[in-house]
């Protein structure tokens, strides 16, 4: 009879594991939509219906058809064309500017977690500190200083995003030391470097993966709102943001031209965000029973 009540108490956690392991449609539909964005960015290196910088005054303002897939912008530009090459430079800055913020995050976040406690609350003060000021604050602040642009912005959101995955670092790294492995690697004598990268880093890298396609989807917004500030990419390089801006001034005429650069900045944040949630759900499935 125990065996029995064991094997199936065995079977039924194998289930469980099997069921919590199992792809979440919000998972699903994340990879998909980011693998679309990422798909059209990678086609447009190599093909656009037309060339996106190409101007036609003649034919401004055209609504979609055949010759132009999604019509053309006030200077004559098909705005498929526009809308495909648009989409490299929020993928470009939001890849540079989580580095960026893992760079700078990551090993604050650690050493916080593992100084002496008279230390480690002083620099999480510091790290609010920087954390007041948010990332589009900072980019407008950089580029009065050194001039807007692709760069400035990929630098300005790195830089303000860090202190956000420092803090989530720094809460993942407490959970790890508490652990009884990083306890006896410490009574060891096992040093702090050993101790982060053999126990720390590995046991919270979910949590560096959900963090970092949050943290995308942030950084595509925000070189949105640089770039419909003129704070973003400089024309005449195709941007999501600055199409925005462009096409309001004819939002009366003919207002599929704003509609066709907004959709595509929210399939973009809504396919890392879907993908963020379902990743938290799959490397950490208490989050789901939670719900």
């Amino acid at each position: 009879m125990t065996d029995t009540a064991t094997g199936v108490a065995s079977g039924a956690a194998a289930s469980a594991a099997r069921e919590s392991r199992r792809l979440r449609p919000t998972l699903v539909v994340g990879i998909v939509l980011v693998g679309f964005i990422l798909l059209v960015a990678v086609v447009s290196l190599l093909w656009t219906p037309r060339d996106p910088l190409a101007t036609d005054p003649i034919h401004r303002l055209q609504g979609s058809s055949a010759e132009h897939w999604l019509g053309t912008d006030g200077l004559g530009r098909d705005v498929a064309s526009q809308v495909m090459a648009g989409a490299r430079v929020p993928l470009m800055v939001g890849a540079i500017a989580v580095v960026l913020s893992f760079v700078l995050g990551v090993p604050y976040g650690i050493a916080a977690a593992m100084t002496d406690t008279r230390l480690g609350p002083w620099l999480m003060r510091w790290n609010d500190i920087v954390q007041a000021f948010p990332a589009l604050l900072l980019a407008v602040i950089l580029a009065a200083v050194f001039g807007g642009g692709t760069s400035t912005a990929m630098v300005a959101l790195g830089i303000g995003a860090a202190p956000g995955v420092a803090r989530v670092v720094r809460s993942g790294t407490l959970q790890v030391l508490s652990r009884e492995y990083a306890l006896a690697a410490r009574a060891a004598g096992r040093g702090p470097l050993y101790t982060a990268m053999r126990h720390v880093l590995p046991n919270i890298r979910g949590i560096l993966v959900v963090q970092a396609s949050v943290g995308f989807a942030l950084a595509v917004l925000s070189e949105a709102a640089l770039s419909y500030l003129g704070l973003g990419t400089a024309p005449p390089t195709p941007s999501w943001g600055r199409m925005l801006q462009e096409a309001q001034a004819f939002l009366y005429v003919q207002p599929l031209v704003i509609v066709w650069p907004g959709i595509a900045i929210a399939v973009t944040v809504l396919g890392f965000n879907l993908l963020g949630d379902g990743l938290r759900d799959l490397l950490d499935p208490r989050m789901e029973v939670s719900r």
